[in-house]
């Protein structure tokens, strides 16, 4: 993955569009390659239920990640969603409010009551000092998000979960590429699942993947993806469809030839913004103690109050430049959950600011963007 051949196929993408700037723009790679990947399926009519794509997709990610093949499935909550069927989550389930929308909504989808704990108001993770007071007779598991890529207090987590027979299931969307104490972020928990959506650093345009400690329970999310079949004529439980495709697989394959690429331009990328940034006043994220590589997924600033992000946000949009306030709102405002005292949640979710990052952003698009947060400040 450091090959001359890869670092060629970066420079030979065709120019970027120009145009307002978004908070991300995915990495594709070169169209040729896309186009004999395409070949080689209608070759052999092989477009999904299992194809041979997909396997190696598995076994490549399990030998690039260090965790052993994941079961790749058609996306982020899909993964979730079996994740708590897997392990057979119920009652209620001690949860994070500051996280994408899919890691509580999957949750209320299987009938799981979410708990919120609120977060630390530096890692932006769920705080460990606000699980154990939450645990009643009907919890059953702890689903923590390692935010913007940057691992949750994993050790304390999963001492927690011991103590009270709890599974814990980590949402890994944006984990991907973070090394926490010598291993993948995606290899801890009873299920780390992941999403390889179009904005994540690896994706296959669509995709999720559940990297599952008990071979058993990724026998069990296999047959459960593929609507619980356990042979070509025999059903073993209840599954849905969860498959994903040749036709994914193989942007899969080919953006992972080009990984270590995309994320150290994105480590570079996130330390010009900290450097640009450095005198401003602005909160930056503090990266978990015990990780050994940081991925940079995003690039997240506090401001001082919202009036504050409020004037930049107006400044930056002004000048064609498009962050994004994620996440937003505190989770525990939806209306089908109903409330829970997270203050700091709804602080920091009040007050954050996600910046444009992706590769093959131009260091002047970033000094433009500091330069204009600047004075908005």
């Amino acid at each position: 993955m450091h090959s001359t051949e890869a670092s060629t196929a970066l420079t030979e993408q065709s120019d970027p569009p120009k145009g307002p700037l978004q908070i991300t723009r995915i990495f594709l790679p070169p169209l040729e390659e896309v186009n004999a990947a395409m070949a080689g399926i209608w070759e052999r009519g092989w477009v999904t239920n299992n194809g041979p794509l997909v396997r190696e997709l598995e076994q490549r990610l399990g030998d690039y990640l260090g965790t052993g093949a994941p079961s790749y499935v058609g996306n982020g909550t899909l993964a979730l969603q079996l994740a708590i069927r897997a392990l057979d989550l119920r009652g209620e389930v001690i949860t994070t409010p500051f996280s994408f929308v899919a890691t509580t909504s999957a949750l209320v989808w299987e009938r799981c009551q979410p708990v919120f704990a609120d977060i630390q108001p530096d890692t932006f993770n769920i705080d460990p000092d606000r699980i154990e007071s939450l645990i009643g007779p009907k919890t059953t598991a702890i689903l923590a998000t390692h935010v913007y890529g940057n691992p949750c207090d994993i050790d304390r987590i999963e001492a927690i979960a011991r103590k009270h027979d709890l599974k814990v299931v980590y949402d890994g969307a944006h984990g991907f590429g973070t090394i926490y104490k010598g291993a993948s972020l995606l290899s801890y928990g009873d299920i780390t699942v992941a999403s390889f959506h179009a904005t994540k650093l690896f994706h296959s345009i669509e995709g999720g993947g559940l990297f599952c400690k008990d071979p058993q329970v990724k026998a069990t999310v296999d047959r459960m993806r593929n609507f619980g079949h356990n042979g070509p004529d025999q059903f073993l439980g209840v599954g849905i469809n969860a498959k994903n495709s040749e036709f994914h697989a193989a942007i899969g394959l080919l953006v992972l030839r080009r990984i270590e690429e995309v994320l150290a331009e994105r480590r570079a990328k996130y330390k010009a913004y900290s450097d640009e940034l450095a005198s401003t006043g602005l909160r930056f994220l503090r990266v978990t103690q015990g990780t050994d590589v940081f991925n940079g997924a995003y690039f997240p600033v506090v401001f001082h109050d919202e009036a504050q992000l409020k004037r930049a946000v107006h400044a930056l949009t002004s000048n064609g430049i498009h962050p994004r306030r994620y996440f937003y709102p505190s989770l525990d405002t939806l209306h089908y959950i109903g409330g829970r005292d997270v203050p700091v949640a709804h602080d920091i979710s009040a007050r954050v600011l996600c910046l444009p990052l992706y590769y093959g952003l131009e260091p002047a698009d970033i000094q433009r963007t500091c330069a204009i947060l600047r004075q908005a400040l």
